[in-house]
């Protein structure tokens, strides 16, 4: 009889421990990005020196200085900064593809991202634009501009951010290209320089199409 009471203790107190261990739960894309973006802007302070020209034969069809090609779509962006997959460098194991994916690039004077996502049949980018802005860093004007151009529906809008207080300033857009959305946010330490950087970029802009 002690034996069966003994049982039945062990049994309930194995069912109860059962009950208290900690349920895995499975981060939100969003929560993802927040990670990955405080993990690159702590490392802004390390700036990384700029690699060192590649020689390509002569001539070539387009200038390769300032221009990231990979995942099947090219983007501007300044001399001084290039993008990196934030993507393999949160999990080695899961880079970046050409259905999804985030890229960084940074200096002490400039932090940019681009993401991506499939989408197809989508026309507006409006949510994309929504999951890059971080709700708890920043906070967009409300002025969101929204155009045409070469066949992609883009919005825009300037942010004021408090990510990092050396960049307060910055701007976010997003557009459609293909079966694919892309968004891109800047923070920069001046308000007048974000349309630009988003124009240029979106302006060497292509997808394959």
């Amino acid at each position: 009889m002690k034996q069966q009471t003994l049982l039945t203790t062990l049994c309930l107190l194995l069912f109860l421990a059962a009950g208290c261990a900690p349920k895995t739960v499975t981060p939100s894309t969003n929560t993802l990005i927040q990670q990955a973006v405080a993990a690159t802007l702590a490392a802004m302070p390390a700036e990384t020196q700029a690699p060192p020209p590649t020689p390509f034969p002569s001539p070539t069809p387009f200038s390769l200085v300032g221009l990231f090609c990979e995942y099947q779509f090219c983007i501007g962006h300044p001399t001084d900064v290039a993008f990196f997959d934030v993507s393999a460098q949160q999990n080695p194991a899961s880079p970046s593809t050409y259905s999804q994916g985030l890229i960084a690039a940074f200096n002490g004077n400039l932090f940019i991202q681009v993401m991506w996502q499939i989408a197809p049949g989508t026309a507006d980018p409006k949510f994309l634009f929504d999951t890059l802005l971080d709700d708890a860093l920043d906070t967009p004007s409300g002025n969101l501009d929204v155009f045409l151009t070469r066949n992609m529906n883009v919005v825009y809008d300037n942010i004021t951010s408090i990510a990092t207080a050396a960049l307060p300033a910055g701007g976010a857009g997003a557009w459609t290209c293909g079966d694919r959305v892309f968004a891109w946010k800047v923070y920069t330490p001046q308000a007048d320089t974000t349309r630009a950087l988003f124009d240029e970029a979106l302006a060497r802009f292509t997808c394959g199409q």
